[in-house]
């Protein structure tokens, strides 16, 4: 696959990156792509691997390595290197059904378990992807897909984020008739106000909607299940009341329902509850104001967010951020954005190695020190590396009207298999602004509730086991919620797998 010697020949090259310099002037994406016949190259290091571990997906050592959606990467790499997009495009779509998203936001499995990056540098697999569904959309590939027969069957989908959307792009390709239901205004879930626009622009998700209702998928929006009546809005329009007991009148009224609302739970910080301190917010909440306000904005500058207002905003504000994932990098360039005074994040677990150690070897998940956008423009703007390992907070002090002025931080360590306090450690750190990105714990309690589920010690709903199906009802669950806070990619996977189970509960056999 690809060209025999291509990876001897031209070396790995990522897309560009706007200047931080730049790019923190506005909330648009700032990665620029290749040039045609650069992308070409790139795709033409893609080796003929006897076992291509890109599209594995194997648990090693409790991580997974490889894509969960299976991705047939050799072969799309090839087309990619003799300039057949179309052909690639093809390939590419036959196992995943949102490539904008995971272009955008995916940490690549694949690359990490390429053979050219046990002793190089991987094939460049996330921008070849991205390239390929852009090239698609740019050049009329991705048309609407319009089953020609209906099978007769109703499915209710609840919770629009990428498994949601997954479930429902496959049952309504296969003939199904098929209804989303989404809390917010709008659908996406944590991809339209979980990730900033810098990351992923939320006309993409927008764009995918429209195609997918073209294609005959009803999307409601402002519909609570489990809180409000069946009044939300369907393509702009009011819908009728229909029964103040929403979850049960989808069980009526629909053959199969698909639970898949995420894992939106936020994990607390004992030490500051933001419903007590003023300038305490979870991180999500915080990302998701941000986003509303650009939606209304005139364009994606930080001019307009400031005159368009109504968000929380960091804009002189000395900043500190606790945990160290992807959602606490987001917010740490979202702060950066608004104007920040200073920003520190927080993390417990130590400062990952630079390189491999010998105990993690390839093709093993690389438990190596990531450097993302938002710690690099942290660097270029402040003059170091905002995040501080090992380290908690303690306590919280503030003013006379509840407004938090400082934090109490003090050093943590792991001693016999519990995280426990090192003796000295405690500093205090100016604070304006705390945002909360500690993760998870599970689904909102409400969602489940509402359908009279039973939930795991990890906040997931039960079902059947190595199954999406809860046993005994017409309910089904997939995504964050199923199995936990994850990647997008592996809510696409969920999605994709739970819609099989469900057409074959509908239909008695199943072709997805």
């Amino acid at each position: 696959m690809g060209k025999d010697t291509g990876f001897l020949e031209y070396k790995r090259k990522n897309n560009g990156d706007v200047k931080e310099s730049e790019r923190i002037k506005n909330f648009e994406e700032f990665h620029t792509p290749l040039m045609t016949e650069e992308r070409r190259q790139q795709a033409a290091r893609c080796m003929n691997c006897g076992v291509p571990f890109c599209q594995s997906a194997m648990n090693l050592s409790g991580m997974v390595t490889g894509c969960p959606l299976h991705n047939l990467i050799p072969e799309w790499n090839d087309e990619v290197y003799k300039g057949h997009d179309q052909h690639a495009f093809a390939r590419l779509h036959k196992t995943s059904n949102f490539p904008e998203f995971t272009g955008r936001v995916c940490p690549a499995l694949c690359e990490k378990a390429c053979m050219c990056g046990q002793y190089g540098d991987a094939v460049t697999v996330h921008d070849n992807e991205l390239y390929l569904v852009e090239t698609a959309y740019a050049n009329g590939y991705i048309q609407p897909m319009v089953p020609e027969i209906r099978s007769g069957k109703k499915v209710a989908v609840i919770g629009s984020g990428p498994s949601g959307l997954a479930v429902a792009d496959e049952l309504n390709h296969r003939g199904h008739t098929v209804e989303v239901f989404e809390r917010e205004d709008e659908i996406g879930g944590l991809l339209m106000y979980g990730i900033p626009n810098m990351k992923l622009d939320k006309s993409v998700i927008k764009r995918r909607r429209k195609l997918m209702e073209a294609e005959g998928v009803v999307f409601h929006t402002g519909v609570n299940v489990g809180v409000d009546s069946l009044n939300g809005e369907s393509d702009g329009k009011k819908q009728k009341s229909s029964s103040s007991n929403s979850a049960s009148n989808l069980l009526d009224s629909f053959d199969a329902v698909v639970l898949c609302c995420g894992a939106k739970k936020a994990r607390p910080l004992p030490a500051a509850d933001p419903d007590k301190i003023k300038g305490v917010h979870f991180a999500v909440d915080f990302l998701t104001q941000t986003t509303k306000a650009l939606l209304k904005a005139a364009d994606e500058s930080v001019e307009s967010l400031k005159k368009q207002g109504g968000y929380i905003d960091a804009a002189g504000k000395h900043v500190v951020i606790v945990g160290g994932g992807d959602t606490g990098n987001d917010c740490i360039g979202t702060v950066i954005r608004h104007g920040a005074k200073s920003v520190t994040a927080l993390e417990m677990m130590p400062k990952p190695p630079v390189e491999r150690l010998a105990s993690n070897p390839w093709p093993e998940w690389p438990k190596t020190l990531k450097t993302d956008y938002g710690h690099e423009e942290a660097i270029f703007l402040f003059g170091e590396d905002p995040r501080v390992y090992e380290t908690t907070v303690k306590s919280v002090t503030t003013d006379k009207k509840g407004n938090i002025k400082q934090i109490e931080t003090v050093k943590v360590a792991f001693k016999d298999g519990k995280l426990v306090e090192v003796e000295g450690s405690k500093k205090t750190l100016k604070c304006d602004l705390l945002l909360i990105a500690a993760g998870f714990i599970g689904c909102e309690d409400y969602s489940a509730d509402a359908f009279g589920l039973k939930k795991s010690p990890r906040g997931t709903v039960v079902t059947d086991a190595e199954s999406f199906h809860v046993a005994g009802t017409k309910i089904f669950c997939a995504g964050d919620m199923h199995r936990g806070q994850s990647l997008v990619v592996w809510a696409i996977a969920e999605g994709r797998a739970c819609a099989k189970e469900v057409d074959e509960y509908l239909m008695g056999y199943t072709n997805l």
